[in-house]
Formats: structure tokens, C-alpha cells, sequence
């Protein structure tokens, strides 16, 4: 066997994760009625799920689905993790006991991670602070500064731990008041650490955000000053051109996780205008409807392509799609390159193409069937 049928790749930056939402499997298509079935459906599917879990099957949970990402080509993970708490919604003993359950999963799967413990208070706004519902009760948090001691201790259990590093995340601004994000900014930036938060997925989260504040998300996240190049955005489908450009002139990464969103029926990224604009892409696995980071990067490039109706998509743009995932994922997770995997030229997905044509196969006919 010639050495020269392998050939050494970056491994991808998985930037969004959610783990327990492997098991969501199958079990997310037990439809309503078809007219009516969509993200909020799934939701309460997912608050059933999350509902159920405990350190122990967290931990089983992750160590498998982390394992499949290690498998596939991902080579560190950004788990944007918000299930904290009991059922009944009290702290464990020690109140990081399920994220530190995350972590463990981690590491037996030999795959470096970036905790992201998600603040979470309450189930929107309607004129008032909605209060979470039962499936929310282990999400939530009383107030920011509870929330951000247990980041600390996190932070404190992770400086031992080789392969764990600790960043932060605001669920959403459904799920926080401004304030909160305020608070998560300016802890953020003491301590020099990443930040996430999910926004402009839906069209209902976009109208319940101009009532109470009278903007869309991703000005009231700019207003607060979370946005910067600290910061990044997931999903980012709903958004104007002046969302854009206040993404752009932040620095923020917007996370796009292709094959979750499409499950969902969440819309379209508006990937060329977001390259047009000069805003950095990255890519996550989210809800693990498929674990395949070859996948989410040939999803985006057809998106892109369809956008427009042209072959000239994000490919085109970049020169190296590949690699400009990876390394917008590393910044957005604020890490280092440190896999590479091998990839089978001779795996029929790759057959054939010629080592020059290689960065621009693994975008548009890979899977993760090539990783060997």
C-alpha cells in the first residue's frame, strides 16, 4: 500500500455542539400534524429528552457522540452546553456536575473541548419575563451572577484538566434579558475568554425580539456589546443587510450548522453575502443529525452556490474552503490547531482525483467515509 494514497488533512473545528441531542435520533420525526410541525415542535421533543438525562447517561451520551466526531475528521469541540441543573431544576452537589459529565466524555474520546456553559433565565418575553416551562426548569439560572460563579468554578476544575479549555455563551436573547448579556460581555473580556450565543435562527425570535427591544437580535447583541471578534454568532439566517454589516464591522463568526438547520426547516444561510461582506464562516454539527464535518461543508457550498444561482460559491470565494472553516473554527473557539487526520484517496468518495484537485474535493464529494 503507497504511502501516496493517504494524504494528511486539517482536522475541522466542531464550533457548535450539542451532545444529548444525538439521541434525538429518529425520535425528532415523530411529526404533529404536517402543517404544523417545525422548530417549536421539535423543541418540546428536545425539553423531553434533556428532561430525562443524568450524569451518568450525560457522560455515555458524550463519550460516544464525541467519539463518532473524532472518528469523522473533527479535531476539537465547541460544546455549547445550557442542561445544568437537576430535573426540578436545583442544583446538584457540585452545580457543574453534568458539564464536568460533558467534559469527561470528552477526554475518554480523545478529542479536545471548549465548554460553553449557556446562560439561560427564562422562556422569552411577552410583555414580561415568560417563566421557563417544566422542560426548562434544569436550563435556568435566578440571576447572571449565579450563573457566572458556576462559570468560574468550571473555569477552576478545567485549568487541571489537559484537553479542556472553558469559554461562555448567553443561550439566546429569548432566553436572557439585555442585562444578562451585558454582564456575560464584560466577563468575557476580564477574562479573555470566547463567546457564543445562538440568534436570527427563527422568524418568531426575530419578532418577539422588536417588541421588547425594538431592534432585531443582532443589533440588541451590538447595543450590549457582545458582538466582537471574541464572539459568534450560530445559525445567523434571518438577518438584513444591516445586521450584516454590524456582524462585519464587529468581527463576530457566525457558526452555521447546515445539516441541523436544514432538519429543522430553519431557512437559508445568506453565505455569499456574508462573504461579500467579509464575515468569517464556521461550521458546527448542533443537534447531531449527522456527525460528518464533510457534509456541513459541501451543504454550505451548494447553499452557496444555489444563492446565486452560480458554481461560484464560497469555494470560489475562498480558494480553500476547507481550510477557511478551520481556521475561522479555531478562532471562533479561541484554540490552536493540534489534529490533522488522514484521509483515503483510494475511498471510492475520493477515487481518482488528482492530489491538486484534493482541498477541493473534501468540499463538494467527501464524506466522512475518507477519514481512515
Amino acid at each position: 500500500m503507497s504511502d501516496e494514497r493517504y494524504a494528511e488533512i486539517a482536522a475541522m473545528p466542531n464550533v457548535h455542539s450539542h451532545v444529548f441531542q444525538r439521541g434525538l435520533r429518529g425520535r425528532a420525526e415523530r411529526v404533529t400534524p404536517a402543517n404544523r410541525d417545525d422548530f417549536w415542535t421539535w423543541r418540546t421533543e428536545m425539553f423531553a429528552l434533556a428532561d430525562a438525562l443524568t450524569p451518568e447517561t450525560m457522560l455515555a451520551v458524550a463519550e460516544q457522540g464525541f467519539s463518532e466526531m473524532r472518528g469523522a475528521g473533527y479535531g476539537i469541540v465547541g460544546e455549547f452546553h445550557y442542561v445544568h441543573h437537576q430535573s426540578d431544576g436545583r442544583p446538584y452537589d457540585d452545580p457543574n456536575e453534568l458539564a464536568i459529565a460533558v467534559a469527561r466524555g470528552a477526554l475518554a474520546a480523545g478529542l479536545p473541548i471548549v465548554l460553553l456553559p449557556a446562560a439561560y433565565n427564562r422562556n422569552g418575553w411577552d410583555g414580561g419575563d415568560r417563566p421557563p416551562t417544566t422542560g426548562q426548569r434544569r436550563f435556568c439560572d435566578p440571576d447572571v451572577e449565579t450563573f457566572l460563579t458556576r462559570v468560574d468554578a468550571l473555569r477552576a476544575w478545567a485549568a487541571d484538566q489537559p484537553g479542556v479549555e472553558v469559554g461562555v455563551a448567553a443561550h439566546s436573547v429569548r432566553a436572557v434579558p439585555s442585562s444578562w448579556l451585558e454582564a456575560i460581555t464584560a466577563y468575557s473580556d476580564a477574562h479573555g475568554i470566547v463567546r457564543h450565543v445562538h440568534a436570527h435562527e427563527q422568524r418568531r425570535e426575530l419578532d418577539e425580539c422588536q417588541a421588547e427591544h425594538g431592534c432585531s437580535p443582532i443589533e440588541l447583541l451590538d447595543r450590549t456589546g457582545f458582538l466582537s471578534e471574541r464572539s459568534t454568532v450560530i445559525h445567523g439566517i434571518h438577518v438584513s443587510t444591516d445586521d450584516i454589516a454590524r456582524l462585519a464591522r464587529t468581527g463576530a463568526i457566525v457558526a452555521s450548522c447546515p445539516t441541523t438547520e436544514g432538519n429543522l426547516g430553519d431557512g437559508y444561510l445568506p453565505a455569499m453575502r456574508y462573504a461579500d461582506a467579509g464575515v468569517p464562516l464556521a461550521i458546527g454539527s448542533d443537534s447531531q443529525v449527522r456527525i460528518d464535518p464533510f457534509e456541513e461543508a459541501r451543504e454550505l457550498e451548494t447553499l452557496s452556490r444555489r444563492e446565486r444561482e452560480l458554481r461560484a460559491g464560497l469555494l470560489a470565494h475562498t480558494g480553500d474552503l476547507w481550510q477557511e472553516l478551520c481556521r475561522n473554527g479555531h478562532r471562533s473557539l479561541g484554540s490552536s490547531p493540534e489534529l490533522t487526520v488522514r484521509v483515503d484517496r483510494d475511498h471510492p468518495d475520493l477515487r481518482g482525483v488528482e492530489l491538486q484537485d484534493l482541498s477541493r474535493a473534501l468540499v463538494t464529494c467527501a464524506s466522512a467515509g475518507v477519514v481512515s
